[in-house]
């Protein structure tokens, strides 16, 4: 599953949705206002995708934890493992995403199991939550 939990650009939420049907996965996101209308426009699939609206995503990733599902942050950190390092999921896994500009709260990292960072050798700092998301969500589906 993939949480963009915090998204700045609805256009990303559209593409990362596609990468779930993809991958077999869902896509979990926030309820705000203006997400359904970002995946009515981005889902080009012409069919129901598989969605999970979260109220409060810290509740959510702490009650996913202790139900067993092993969550996976995606955020630029000392311990993260790299993406090629990264093993395929083995069971119900959550690859959550941060905001595109500051990242996985503070409040969310307690609740992460593991962290992984995607390697770039430019100049830019960070990817956009679509991309990102994708080449996890590839990697743990183990397509990659």
């Amino acid at each position: 599953m993939a949480a963009p939990l915090w998204p700045l650009h609805g256009v990303n939420l559209g593409t990362l949705l596609r990468t779930c049907d993809a991958v077999g996965a869902c896509l979990a996101v926030p309820r705000h206002p203006w997400v359904p209308e970002a995946l009515r426009r981005g889902n080009t699939l012409r069919r129901p995708a598989c969605v999970h609206w979260v109220h409060d995503p810290p509740g959510w990733l702490a009650r996913e934890r202790a139900a067993g599902t092993r969550v996976v942050g995606v955020e630029l950190a000392e311990e993260a493992v790299r993406l090629g390092d990264l093993p395929a999921a083995r069971g119900r896994t959550i690859a959550v995403l941060g905001h595109e500009q500051t990242g996985i709260p503070p409040e969310a990292l307690d609740l992460l199991d593991t962290v992984v960072e995607i390697p770039m050798v430019g100049m830019g700092a960070s990817l956009n939550v679509a991309v990102a998301g994708s080449l996890v969500l590839y990697k743990l589906a183990g397509l990659l």
